[in-house]
């Protein structure tokens, strides 16, 4: 791995040519940076190369980053799994939350959004593989749950995330995300305002640029390996 810049500037252009390869837009597709186990000086040495979406994990470690660079314009996402005692932070201290997989930690949010702030932008986490590990709920439960949540006060909901199955093979990288797309596009029907896929990895963002996610998660091609002591 090169310095944060020089990585940052290979995933753009791997970005970037991903999106010319699918006839989109590069500007059509949000680079998030990863920033589980990372420093905050790390954190600010990529918000100097233009990027200010990061994705959080775990909630005290995130909240003593969104605090030391609180001097910044940046957006914070919560990618991971949540609890139902951790649901007031998130929702006082992010602008998006990617991980609602069920009515209670919606309800939960939007209850606890402090008046005042801008309406919780919501991705829910769809279980796409069926992974007994994964968190999310089954593409079968979708629709009940965009219906129980679009309209909430203080919530906006955006669209859908999934953390698919890990394979190195491209076609079933880009047939399971093909899925993601068809149930986004089915939801769109009652649910217009849904204009987010969240999905692609480092290790699979061109399949998830050729079908359609509007916003990657980059950790490992940005920083490189994670340092899991730091996690809190």
């Amino acid at each position: 791995m090169g310095s944060i810049a020089e990585n940052i500037a290979s995933v753009r252009e791997s970005l970037a040519k991903s999106a010319a390869a699918a006839g989109r837009p590069v500007d059509g597709v949000t680079l998030m940076a990863v920033s589980k186990t990372r420093h905050a000086d790390e954190l600010r040495a990529v918000a100097a190369e233009g990027i200010r979406d990061f994705g959080e994990n775990y909630l005290q470690e995130s909240l003593d980053k969104i605090e030391a660079l609180a001097d910044m314009p940046l957006v914070w996402h919560f990618i991971g799994p949540i609890q139902s005692n951790k649901t007031r932070p998130i929702a006082e201290h992010f602008d998006w939350v990617h991980s609602v997989d069920r009515d209670k930690i919606g309800r939960r949010l939007a209850e606890q959004r402090p008046a005042g702030m801008a309406p919780l932008n919501i991705c829910l986490q769809v279980n796409i593989s069926g992974e007994q590990s994964k968190s999310g709920c089954l593409p079968e439960q979708l629709p009940a749950l965009a219906e129980a949540l679009d309209g909430l006060p203080n919530l906006r909901l955006r669209g859908l995330m999934a953390i698919p199955q890990a394979t190195d093979d491209e076609r079933a990288q880009r047939a399971v995300f093909a899925r993601m797309r068809a149930l986004l596009s089915e939801l769109q029907q009652e649910h217009p305002q849904m204009d987010t896929l969240s999905m692609g990895m480092s290790g699979d963002m061109a399949a998830a640029i050729a079908e359609g996610s509007t916003l990657v998660r980059i950790g490992t091609a940005i920083f490189g390996p994670r340092d899991y002591s730091q996690k809190s």
